[in-house]
């Protein structure tokens, strides 16, 4: 089936590439597999010339990279720029810094174990498929492919299928800097393919950011094969605000963190939990803030929020909200699909909602917030880990012991104190629970996809 481009803003058709035929992706697979030989044995100097040369062309177009990037996925323009800034920075942060993540590590009194010596180090593993989601359509990629290749690695990219001319860009980004021929593949495949290219005997690992299903679908395939598997899966980050907060800073972020790309980010802040004594004056200014976005075409440096990707996402959305609200929570604001073309929602915010609701227990993706009412901060804590995923959370107080105390209770992969979760190079990032396994970024992700050796001498 062919691959489109569909212009979320419009409904319009943009673009439509063929998909690879199977002589196609085993000749990409090959070329992956040939480069991974020739990479290894090229220094961590070589590779960080061709990464820089790389960022540089993210940088050289990132106005045109950031229009396509809006066209395919309905994000607002000055964000899709950013992205493209954003994945130029991780690029030059992995150039500098790779060698020195990866570098051996000397055993302080090899006599202990018998030896003259005894050290580790790190080597690359060969080719890598990442498997990738739509929503930004670079920077996932790029928080993968920057490391992998630093390390000596090879990458094999399966993008979402409705991002085809981003992933396409991508399969010729790095030969396009001086890496190695075959050092970076695209495979324009269907979900039902991936399988089959784990399992090839070439490949020897795989990364994942999407949806839970297709985590546990990768996973399960990686672990039949015997191959590392790193997922970075939903969420439904808890946003937590206590009495003694910045209530007027607390709900500004809280607006970015629940619609920025337009609320569909997995780290997003979506279930925002209020001590009782500051939750009518929070939920009221949060409210009024996400009332008066401006939500219109994303090419347009006025608008806050764009569309949802795709008509079956932003339909899933109001299913959610239409659910929530048969069962009796209040609608404050939002809650409707705006006339016209496009798949816009309406920027929502939906307080007292049952338990049984459908928007307790699954990951919302747009512009929905979800508000709860804790009694008390063990009540606070209760809320936030009630859900299956634990990719991110936010934590809003003056009090050191509440920080002290939520930092180390809260079910997550990470806490952000006075601040929404963003993802850095400088950081790793990942969750627990049915949010995923393994790490990416910082100098933890680097290492996901190296042999750590240990070497022993007499």
């Amino acid at each position: 089936m062919a691959l489109a481009t569909v212009n979320p803003t419009t409904a319009a058709t943009e673009t439509i590439i063929e998909p690879h035929t199977p002589e196609e992706v085993e000749q990409r697979i090959a070329a992956a597999a040939a480069a991974a030989s020739t990479l290894r044995s090229t220094t961590f100097a070589q590779r960080a010339g061709w990464m820089n040369a790389a960022a540089d062309i993210l940088d050289d177009q990132a106005e045109g990279l950031g229009e396509l990037i809006t066209v395919e996925m309905g994000k607002p323009i000055a964000q899709s720029v950013a992205e493209v800034r954003k994945s130029a920075r991780a690029m030059r942060f992995y150039a500098e810094h790779a060698e020195g993540f990866l570098a051996g590590e000397p055993l302080e009194d090899p006599s202990t174990v018998g030896a003259s010596r005894a050290w580790t180090r790190y080597e690359p593993l060969g080719p890598v498929l990442a498997v990738m989601p739509w929503n930004y359509p670079l920077w996932q990629v790029i928080r993968f492919a920057a490391p992998a290749l630093m390390a000596g690695n090879t990458g094999l990219l399966k993008h979402a299928s409705n991002v085809p001319q981003a992933a396409m860009f991508l399969d010729t980004l790095f030969e396009r800097a001086g890496f190695p021929a075959g050092a970076f593949r695209t495979l324009l495949i269907g979900s039902a393919d991936v399988a089959a290219v784990i399992e090839d005997p070439r490949v020897t690992a795989v990364t994942l950011t999407g949806s839970e299903p297709a985590g546990r679908s990768v996973a399960g395939t990686a672990g039949r094969s015997v191959k590392k598997a790193v997922l970075e899966l939903g969420g439904s980050d808890p946003f937590i605000v206590l009495p003694s907060a910045d209530l007027a800073a607390a709900a500004e972020t809280a607006v970015r963190a629940r619609t920025s790309n337009n609320g569909q980010s997995c780290i997003a802040g979506k279930r925002f939990i209020v001590h009782t004594d500051v939750y009518d004056a929070f939920v009221a200014d949060f409210t009024a803030r996400m009332s008066r976005l401006v939500v219109g075409n994303p090419l347009l440096p006025e608008t806050e929020v764009g569309p949802l990707a795709t008509r079956a996402g932003r339909d899933e959305l109001a299913e959610l909200v239409d659910d929530a609200r048969d069962r009796g929570a209040t609608v404050l604001t939002g809650g409707f699909v705006p006339e016209g073309d496009g798949f816009f929602y309406a920027p929502t915010v939906v307080a007292d909602i049952p338990d049984d609701a459908r928007l307790v227990l699954e990951e919302a993706f747009g512009p929905v917030a979800s508000v709860y009412r804790a009694n008390d901060n063990a009540d606070a804590l209760r809320i936030a880990n009630q859900t299956r995923f634990g990719l991110s959370s936010s934590v809003w107080t003056t009090d050191p012991d509440e920080e002290a105390w939520f930092t180390a209770n809260l079910d997550a992969g990470a806490v952000f104190l006075n601040g929404m979760t963003v993802s850095h190079p400088e950081l790793p990032f990942g969750g627990i629970k049915d949010s995923g396994y393994g790490r990416e970024l910082a100098a933890d992700g680097i290492r996901e996809f190296c042999n750590l050796k240990t070497v022993w001498k007499a």
